[in-house]
């Protein structure tokens, strides 16, 4: 089933599996691909962002649970926070797994890192399908879930094109400039490999 994307400015990506099919305006590839699925999203389309912290982010930060709210709040605990939790294999898999899906809501389609070394994070990572890069020593700036918060430039993937893979990510904002004033928690969708991980409700 091929499916085309398209952002509010007509331009679209068309998807037939974990590849990008085509490229272009929205008009272009209805007629080029007639009866394929057509999903509209508000804002802009992006090639998606890559958060340059993913070992701090995914291996030395817990994601706590919402059932957990009330006791250790709702941002990722680091340093002596998260060495006063009780932490084992199946804690950090689902840390983990909260953390990339709390990525994917911030238009991340790449997380860098060095060697993931804890074999639990490293697990649930590879399937949650978040794609990951290697990185050479730690990045400067602060760790932060939202790139545009972690106080250096911003990276984005590369641009899309046909048969690239399908790694993408809508914000509802106007244009770049306005991305980049209101940050990441603008995306309304991320697709990775031609799936829609994270849809905003």
């Amino acid at each position: 089933m091929l499916t085309i994307h398209a952002d509010s400015r007509g331009r679209a990506l068309a998807v037939k599996g974990a590849w990008v099919a085509g490229a272009g305006q929205l008009e272009d590839l209805v007629a080029a691909h007639p009866g394929a699925r057509v999903r509209q999203w508000p804002g802009i389309l992006t090639p998606g962002l890559i958060n340059l912290h993913g070992n701090e982010l995914l291996e030395q930060a817990y994601h706590p649970d919402p059932r957990e709210a009330d006791e250790l709040g709702t941002e990722p605990l680091t340093g002596d926070a998260l060495a006063a939790l009780a932490m084992d294999d199946a804690r950090w898999g689902a840390s983990a797994r909260r953390g990339v899906q709390r990525m994917l809501a911030n238009g991340t389609v790449r997380a860098a890192c060095e060697t993931l070394t804890n074999r639990a994070v490293r697990e649930a990572v590879h399937r949650s399908g978040l794609a990951v890069m290697g990185r050479i020593g730690r990045p400067g700036g602060t760790p932060a879930l939202d790139p545009y918060a972690s106080g250096i430039p911003v990276e984005f993937a590369e641009p899309r094109e046909p048969d690239s893979a399908a790694r993408f990510a809508f914000f509802d904002v106007r244009d770049e400039a306005e991305l980049a004033e209101r940050g990441a928690g603008t995306c309304v969708a991320t697709v990775v490999d031609g799936r829609l991980l994270y849809r905003r409700r």
